[in-house]
């Protein structure tokens, strides 16, 4: 893992990507055209369809700004995050985002994020799809019902006051994820984010929620799959038995 010599940018938006290719220069380009000047760091899974050539191929055009990290085969999300989370910290940036590739995310409301870190009192900001409603576009109502109930679920079961505990859509401040134990980290799918949330909550770290609109992909291949919230569903009441016992 290369450390950088000098960061002029305070905040890493981490993009973990698989297969991406019909997204990922759009992505790139739609964050680097933002008014704030974020930099990026791509932590491929050794993509078949070489999403991590056309990002080598992009840095010629951002240098300095686009950084890729390789890894060699599919590892699941949890890890590219911790993988991402341990660079851009060894890299001293203050603000650290977690966002998908798919424009799923907004570009625009990274913005957003940091304002929630930067100017108000939020150690991690979520960029919520329940908050005010359900701003979820394009998704069938048994996936919007499976991840607003799986939130519900979540609150009952650790006490959180989050709405939307499943979000992917985040930004730390480095003080957070230097706090936590990265390489406990538990989970891979999508309880990786529940789990992050809930360390950080556990650790009394101010959360805020965003308000954002999701809109699901239109290219590309969504990666849920049943392996991925059965995960999700049992690791919560594992998370609380542990920190009930031990502490996390």
């Amino acid at each position: 893992m290369k450390k950088l010599t000098h960061n002029m940018s305070k905040g890493i938006v981490i993009i973990p990507t698989y297969n991406e290719i019909e997204n990922i220069e759009s992505i790139i380009r739609a964050v680097f055209s933002l008014h704030k000047p974020f930099h990026i760091l791509i932590v491929d899974d050794n993509s078949p369809d070489h999403t991590a050539k056309k990002v080598v191929e992009l840095q010629n055009e951002f240098q300095g700004r686009l950084f890729l990290e390789n890894r060699t085969k599919k590892s699941g999300l949890g890890t590219a995050y911790v993988h991402g989370f341990k660079w851009a910290l060894a890299n001293q940036y203050e603000y650290i985002f977690e966002m998908d590739a798919d424009f799923s995310h907004n570009p625009n409301d990274l913005e957003k994020l940091y304002d929630a870190c930067h100017f108000e009192s939020a150690d991690v900001a979520i960029g919520s799809r329940y908050i005010t409603g359900v701003n979820v576009v394009n998704w069938p109502l048994s996936r919007v019902l499976l991840s607003y109930f799986a939130s519900v679920y979540v609150r009952m079961i650790t006490g959180m006051k989050i709405q939307d505990a499943t979000a992917g859509f985040m930004c730390y401040k480095k003080e957070v994820l230097e706090s936590i134990n990265l390489d406990k980290i538990k989970f891979i799918g999508y309880a990786f984010q529940i789990e992050m949330k809930y360390r950080a909550y556990a650790k009394n770290f101010v959360i805020l929620e965003v308000p954002i609109i999701f809109t699901d992909r239109a290219k590309g291949q969504s990666k849920m799959s049943g392996s991925i919230i059965k995960e999700a569903v049992f690791g919560v009441i594992s998370l609380r038995i542990k920190k009930f016992f031990k502490g996390l």
